[in-house]
């Protein structure tokens, strides 16, 4: 598989850190040296993920041509609709008929869940050019004044278009994918909950999500990285889920990496769910070069976990 063409989408709002101080007493400091964020990202009253989703398939539209698109997956944890999902959404600004339309959520690892649902079409040939959209819109379902999560969550979309065959000589190609479910374990269904009947966003065990975010995230890094015949040394960038930057860096302690080579985007926007990582993809685009080898890894709530290795 090869990633053709990635775009993304941020709202305009700009929430520093000073926000929360003056609503909760929380110092930037405080949550600078607990999450690494200083600003992020609010939709606007007028915005939600579907608005998201047609802004940010429209500026992927003013790259490629995306009028022979066969497969649209969406992926979201935070939908402002639950019937005309942003897969539909998607499909109708789009105007193409009678391809399959999906949606998905394993929490802040569906951008990966997406992306394999891709492979699975790709492999039984039932489709060859993939429109995966992720949007969050985490601040339609969180509780600001709560001190536990409150600060973390921002708003944005990506959107990739994802090809069976190769387009051109830009293309990132998609070497290895794996996901996988930790709902085993023991505060798994517990630790981070959104119930928009009862008080949205929850994290009861934020403790036990950062334990196994910085256990998942490496040891999925190094399977995907060994089922390609390589080695850490093989890597030129790690982009973790944006959820926290002590996350992110103990994973690059774990896997014994500089801090040169972690892709990071939290400070300026938050945690974006599972447009995090597809957002610093589109971002950093431009910046790669042929050959480099980056390593998605991301971590869910209810628990999931997944990895990609992708090479320019």
């Amino acid at each position: 598989m090869y990633i053709h063409a990635v775009s993304h989408y941020l709202p305009s709002q700009v929430v520093g850190n000073e926000h929360f101080t003056q609503l909760n007493g929380l110092s930037s400091d405080w949550i600078v040296e607990r999450t690494g964020i200083v600003e992020r990202r609010k939709a606007a009253p007028d915005e939600n993920t579907n608005t998201m989703t047609v802004e940010v398939v429209q500026r992927l539209m003013d790259k490629v041509d995306l009028t022979t698109v066969d497969l649209i997956v969406g992926a979201t944890y935070t939908p402002y609709d639950t019937i005309v999902s942003i897969a539909h959404e998607a499909q109708h600004h789009l105007g193409i008929p009678d391809i399959p339309v999906v949606s998905i959520s394993t929490a802040c690892s569906s951008l990966l869940n997406a992306i394999e649902l891709v492979e699975g079409y790709f492999a039984l040939n039932k489709a060859s050019r993939a429109l995966v959209i992720v949007s969050e819109h985490n601040t339609l379902y969180y509780n600001e004044q709560d001190t536990i999560s409150g600060h973390l969550w921002g708003d944005g979309a990506a959107a990739l278009l994802i090809t069976k065959e190769r387009q051109s000589e830009g293309d990132f190609t998609i070497k290895a994918l794996l996901t996988g479910g930790a709902a085993h374990t023991a505060k798994a269904t517990t630790a981070v909950m959104m119930k928009p009947a009862n008080g949205g966003v929850t994290m009861p065990h934020g403790r036990d999500v950062f334990i196994n975010a910085c256990q998942y995230m490496p040891k999925a890094s190094l399977q995907v990285i060994e089922r390609c015949g390589l080695t850490l040394a093989d890597v030129d960038y790690i982009l973790p889920h944006q959820a926290n930057l002590r996350i992110s860096r103990n994973v690059m302690n774990t896997l014994g990496l500089p801090e040169e080579k972690l892709i990071s985007n939290i400070q300026r926007y938050g945690n974006t769910g599972c447009a995090g990582c597809a957002i610093a993809l589109s971002e950093q685009w431009d910046t790669f070069k042929k050959g480099q080898r980056i390593v998605i890894t991301v971590f869910g709530g209810g628990y999931s976990f997944g990895a990609m290795l992708v090479e320019v």
